[in-house]
């Protein structure tokens, strides 16, 4: 279940709105309901755990399975290195809907591939001019 759904799932049964949701978490009615939707996800782990506080449910409940990790490269990164987290998870979701991998190598691939990311990440630091790299207190 994407996170929208668990988001929609977890107000419905805590009684509340859209509406309400936004007011109790300080966040946007238009980004609930983009939540929702499945249009956008949380940029950081605070609105997760934000949401997670006023439904009464964990945090990890609420997340996809890729949610720590598109989090880290946006924030680690900024916005280019989530689009770019998102589309890697795309292409390997691709992949695996043929089904001719085994649980377990799904799982190593997908290690290996987030392991070179961070990886070539790090590689690529040194390319950022200086001044971007003290902002990010280097």
């Amino acid at each position: 279940m994407k996170f929208g759904e668990k988001l929609r799932e977890a107000r419905i049964a805590r009684g509340l709105s859209q509406k309400e949701l936004a007011k109790r978490t300080g966040i946007a009615v238009r980004t609930i309901i983009n939540y929702e939707s499945n249009a956008r996800m949380p940029k950081k782990q605070d609105s997760y755990a934000r949401l997670a506080e006023v439904l009464d449910v964990d945090v990890d409940s609420l997340k996809d399975d890729n949610a720590d990790f598109i989090i880290k490269a946006s924030e680690k990164y900024g916005s280019r290195a989530k689009r770019q987290a998102e589309k890697i998870i795309r292409d390997v979701q691709a992949i695996y809907a043929g089904g001719e991998l085994e649980e377990r190598d799904m799982d190593a691939m997908m290690k290996a591939l987030q392991d070179a990311y961070w990886a070539a990440k790090e590689i690529n630091r040194k390319y950022v001019p200086k001044k971007y790299r003290e902002e990010e207190g280097e």
